[in-house]
């Protein structure tokens, strides 16, 4: 199997455990679901940043290293890499806590996606400037 590894020392922007309705019959975890959990969780710095309503425009890279069962509590970290005049590209990764008979963290997933700044209209639009930039 794998050896356990650390959880990372920033912050968390989601928690969440899959529960039987996420996973198939032999208790392993939909790889859509995770990739919904992992759309929510790069999009909370990006709407952040970008200072409201934005939409997922790509999907950059996304790998499954580990499989996720039902129980595994997920804890997902993101952080922006890259900002341009209206996108803002986010890795996001995901780290499984295994509650069998001592918890075992492994990394599970790994994803960079791009979500672009939208107005009321649902077009693109701007970035606003940062606080102190």
């Amino acid at each position: 199997m794998s050896s356990s590894v650390s959880l990372p020392q920033h912050p968390v922007v989601l928690r969440v455990m899959p529960m039987p309705a996420d996973a198939n019959i032999h208790g392993d975890v939909f790889g859509g679901w995770i990739m919904s959990q992992v759309d929510i969780a790069g999009s909370i710095p990006a709407t952040r940043r970008a200072g409201g309503r934005l939409a997922t425009v790509a999907v950059n890279a996304f790998s499954f290293r580990q499989p996720v069962f039902v129980g595994d509590l997920l804890s997902f970290y993101a952080h922006i890499t890259h900002t341009g005049r209206t996108s803002i590209t986010v890795q996001v990764e995901v780290y499984a806590e295994r509650q069998r008979m001592q918890t075992e963290v492994v990394k599970v997933t790994e994803a960079t996606l791009t979500y672009v700044a939208t107005d009321e209209n649902r077009r693109s639009r701007p970035l606003p400037d940062q606080p102190g930039a």
